[in-house]
């Protein structure tokens, strides 16, 4: 089946650093175009949508849902990464407790049949990270844990098991850096780098360094497309950016209860950010009904929501690229 032509962004500018000063609504302008994909938790599915284009069924580009399956509630990340076995495939996690690799085709709707690997670590899933090369799952759970899954064989995704459990109070974001072929990972006070050795079931994971985020929940961890040596991180009152080379942690916005933050290679970034509300009678009071944008300068510009009143939990650049 023909796959869908995949957006690789390039690296451009640096990124502007934003004061408070710039965040009112900016003047009328021409924004760059990309795909956006985000958790939607009422309806639980991961959707893909385009930036420049109202949000509705007849934008939507591509979904999966795994309906009510036992732990697949509240989608809460999703990365999407190029493999030699199956080309595109999406990275999910839900907080009821699953994690899994689907594999993504031309298929506009897919469903949990599409689930080419799923297990169940359990503690509340927040984020995922494959890495290449030797196809290793990295997942983190807020309980407190990275779980690590090795496969025996790189192109049979059926084959990965447990093979290393590290503790990290509060983990809830992870990320493979390949411009310095790390693994990135934030929680509890702290983001921390870890390096890889050895392959497949005999892969493991070594604390490299830690760098303090103050006392606060870190919460996600994205690239910057417009600055390859930066981290986008946020925590609990925060959003900041994670210098690779000098390890510096800088301040981008004094905002709380922003729960992902993106950037595209335009310098355009967006976020969403919790309201505290809750939602069509639910409980679920750590989403937002829309994904908030922001210009080139990093005023804030314009929003993106659907008219059954979503509530997304993150939003995501459509990219396979690392970075």
């Amino acid at each position: 089946m023909r796959r869908r032509t995949i957006f690789k962004a390039a690296a451009a500018a640096a990124v502007a650093a934003p004061a408070a000063a710039v965040l009112g609504e900016s003047p009328a302008q021409a924004y760059a175009t990309y795909d956006v994909a985000v958790c939607e938790q009422y309806h639980n599915q991961i959707q893909i949508y385009p930036s420049s284009s109202a949000w509705s069924t007849s934008t939507l580009k591509w979904s999966f849902s795994p309906g009510t399956a036992s732990g697949w509630s509240n989608l809460s990340d999703v990365k999407f990464r190029n493999t030699a076995a199956f080309g595109v495939v999406a990275l999910v996690t839900a907080s009821g407790g699953k994690v899994g690799i689907v594999n993504k085709t031309d298929e506009a709707a897919q469903e949990l049949n599409d689930v080419l690997w799923s297990a169940t670590p359990g503690n509340n899933p927040h984020a995922i990270e494959r890495i290449p090369n030797i196809g290793a799952i990295v997942v983190a759970s807020s309980g407190g844990y990275l779980y690590l899954y090795g496969p025996t064989a790189i192109s049979d995704p059926s084959t990965l098991a447990l093979v290393q459990t590290i503790s990290f109070p509060g983990a809830h974001g992870v990320w493979w850096d390949d411009v310095t072929g790390k693994l990135w990972a934030i929680g509890q006070d702290y983001a921390r780098i870890y390096t890889v050795s050895g392959t497949y079931r005999s892969t493991r994971l070594s604390l490299s360094r830690s760098i303090s985020i103050g006392a606060h929940l870190g919460h996600s961890l994205d690239a910057s497309y417009s600055n390859s040596n930066l981290l986008l991180a946020t925590d609990g009152s925060k959003v900041m950016t994670l210098d690779k080379t000098t390890y510096a942690v800088t301040q981008a916005y004094g905002d709380n209860a922003v729960k992902s933050y993106s950037q595209h290679s335009s310098g355009e970034r967006f976020w969403v950010q919790a309201t505290g509300a809750t939602y069509h009678g639910d409980t679920r009071n750590w989403v937002s009904p829309s994904v908030q944008f922001f210009d080139a300068t990093g005023a804030k510009s314009f929003t993106r929501s659907l008219s059954y009143g979503a509530e997304f939990y993150k939003a995501r650049l459509y990219n396979v690229n690392f970075h």
